[in-house]
């Protein structure tokens, strides 16, 4: 079911899970892996081009400029380490390319943290373009410049290196295993999409960098890259497509979806925030937006296997499969309980809309109080006798009428 299964890819641990395993998994039978692919060399350095040249055009419709930039920054080393570094690193013009780029690629990643999230096709997507072509310009002037002047006094004494394990610098390696660690423990805290797609490119271009003097190691790196970051924008289509931006949960279009492949058994729940309307003008529509997080978060800890939807403005959806009325009840009582027990606390905003401005008339020395109880009215139907999602819906949507009008705070079925 597409609503299940995409909603996994948008976990953080998922995010983050993904990336290294297939890291480790390449790192361990990296030869084995490497052998496979050489059968098909022509594909192999093409593949690169096509998947990031995908994520880039994708990104566009997406608004995900952040993971655009990524994978064009991606696309730009690769050509350079194609066309620039198949030589041996005996060769200095070779090994001063090698470090530039080894250098120069993880700060620019690391860099898209603290850029706006414009689209790559925009002014500001023109201007960072001309700051990476800048760089690219300094970069062939710092190459041209030492071409008759090699630097092996430098390179020894400066970027110490362990040939035995490794044709990158221990700093850079450092500097790799720092950033990805950074990534990574961003990917956990915020589950950000461009957190992920920094994180892959990161990560992979590290042990590219990394394990430089095995053949094909770019092209089958910067394939594994481009493959991650189109997964991530599928996730995060089926996040925009499905998933209610103010709270998290799953929306409307996500619960139609779901009702399309429900067996026989089957309970829904509607639920109602109380007076809602009324706290919007008392209190404003930025704390009104918290009161329906609250609800969120609370119905998401909702037991016996329920699935939870918004279903519009400050109604919700509970879905319960392979069960009845009876059985689901308890697990409603307690949500009721949960969020008519719960005190929340008010936040001060500094700044208001013109319709919360409206409303301070009527706040008054209510918005004084530092806590308020929300409370929700349930209506509950399940699919006994007639199966049809249509009809079990409306059942209960009535079964709410019922307990908004018998005086909320309470469940009807």
């Amino acid at each position: 079911m597409p609503t299940i299964s995409f909603a996994q890819f948008r976990n953080a641990g998922v995010r983050f899970g993904t990336p290294l395993v297939l890291a480790a998994l390449m790192l361990v039978s990296l030869e084995s892996v490497l052998a496979v692919f050489a059968q098909y060399q022509e594909l192999l350095l093409v593949l690169p081009y096509v998947l990031l040249g995908l994520v880039i055009l994708l990104s566009q419709p997406f608004n995900q400029g952040k993971t655009a930039l990524t994978a064009l920054m991606m696309v730009i080393a690769f050509y350079v380490i194609q066309t620039y570094l198949q030589s041996p690193q005996s060769n200095p013009q070779t090994r001063l390319i090698y470090l530039l780029l080894a250098t120069l690629l993880p700060l620019n990643l690391l860099q898209v943290h603290i850029l706006p999230e414009r689209r790559l096709f925009s002014r500001f997507g023109t201007g960072y373009l001309l700051f990476l072509g800048v760089q690219l310009g300094w970069g062939a002037l710092v190459v041209n410049h030492f071409a008759e002047h090699p630097l092996p006094e430098l390179w020894d004494n400066h970027f110490f290196t362990l040939k035995s394990l490794s044709p990158l610098p221990i700093l850079l390696l450092l500097l790799y295993l720092g950033s990805s660690l950074a990534c990574g423990s961003a990917v956990l805290k915020r589950n950000q999409s461009h957190d992920q797609a920094i994180f892959t490119c990161l990560l992979f271009a590290g042990i590219t960098f990394a394990t430089f003097q095995q053949a094909y190691i770019s092209a089958v790196a910067f394939s594994v890259t481009g493959l991650l970051l189109l997964l991530n924008l599928i996730s995060c289509s089926h996040e925009l497509a499905y998933i209610d931006p103010l709270t998290g949960i799953p929306g409307r279009r996500a619960l139609e979806t779901e009702l399309k492949h429900l067996g026989r058994n089957y309970t829904l729940a509607m639920v109602d925030v109380d007076h809602f309307k009324a706290f919007n003008d008392t209190y404003g529509h930025k704390i009104g937006d918290d009161v329906l997080r609250l609800v969120a978060r609370k119905m998401q800890k909702i037991k016996g296997g329920a699935e939870v939807y918004r279903y519009g403005g400050e109604e919700f959806t509970v879905l319960f499969k392979g069960k009845e009325k009876a059985q689901c009840l308890p697990y409603l009582e307690n949500l009721r309980e949960t969020i008519a027990d719960y005190e929340m606390a008010l936040r001060q905003y500094d700044s208001r809309d013109d319709k919360d401005q409206q409303g301070a008339a009527k706040r008054g020395k209510k918005a004084t109080k530092d806590t308020v109880q929300v409370t929700v009215s349930i209506g509950v139907a399940d699919s006994f006798p007639d199966t049809h999602p249509t009809a079990v819906m409306k059942a209960a949507d009535e079964a709410l009428y019922q307990a908004k009008q018998a005086g909320r705070n309470q469940i009807a079925s």
